[in-house]
């Protein structure tokens, strides 16, 4: 029997190792390798781009304090999949007005500032003197409420008109409980209700 005969694999030299050690060195990337090079020189994440329309909201706003002549710290963070920018400090209720209207209208005058910047729609959400953040508390205390009644009675239940803002708000602690919800009315008398199962 000859080593023809037979399948074996070749002795490796030195010379061998050497060559797939200088080939593995200079060896092409993989298609993951390339996917992760390609995304660090591609376009910024959209956490660059949330980031980038906090700071164009806050230069507006800061300007826009100066103007009025009013103290305020800017906060600046991303929540989830949108930008939010925090005015705190001083005495700045009439940056809230009635249920929030002011502030509404800031947060629309602040996100076309950065539409005008970027030439992107923003969802930057605004807050002044923590009135969102304590809304968001009530909101979701109502939604419980409301699910509880909606479990008992086995019967869908309407609240009251909301804004854009705080129908999000009902409608995620609504699915958090485990029921749907819609909205239903047009602007601004838009409203939610609450499905049983």
């Amino acid at each position: 029997m000859t080593d023809s005969d037979l399948d074996v694999a070749p002795e490796e030299t030195p010379e061998d190792t050497a060559q797939e050690a200088a080939g593995e060195a200079t060896e092409e990337p993989t298609s993951g390798e390339e996917a992760e090079q390609s995304e660090a020189t591609a376009a910024p994440s959209r956490v660059d781009q949330l980031e980038q329309e906090g700071d164009i909201a806050a230069d507006y706003l800061e300007e826009l304090l100066d103007i009025a002549d009013l103290d305020g710290d800017l906060d600046i963070d991303v929540d989830g999949d949108r930008a939010a920018v925090s005015i705190v400090g001083g005495d700045l209720s009439h940056l809230v007005g009635d249920k929030g209207k002011v502030l509404d209208a800031l947060q629309e005058l602040t996100r076309l500032a950065v539409y005008r910047e970027t030439g992107e729609r923003s969802r930057l959400m605004l807050d002044v003197a923590g009135y969102r953040a304590q809304r968001r508390v009530e909101l979701e205390a109502l939604a419980e409420e409301t699910v509880a009644q909606v479990k008992a009675d086995g019967s869908p239940v309407s609240l009251k008109p909301m804004s854009p803002f705080e129908r999000k708000v009902v409608h995620d602690a609504v699915a958090a409980a485990g029921l749907t919800s819609e909205s239903e009315g047009v602007e601004p008398r838009r409203f939610v209700v609450v499905l049983p199962e």
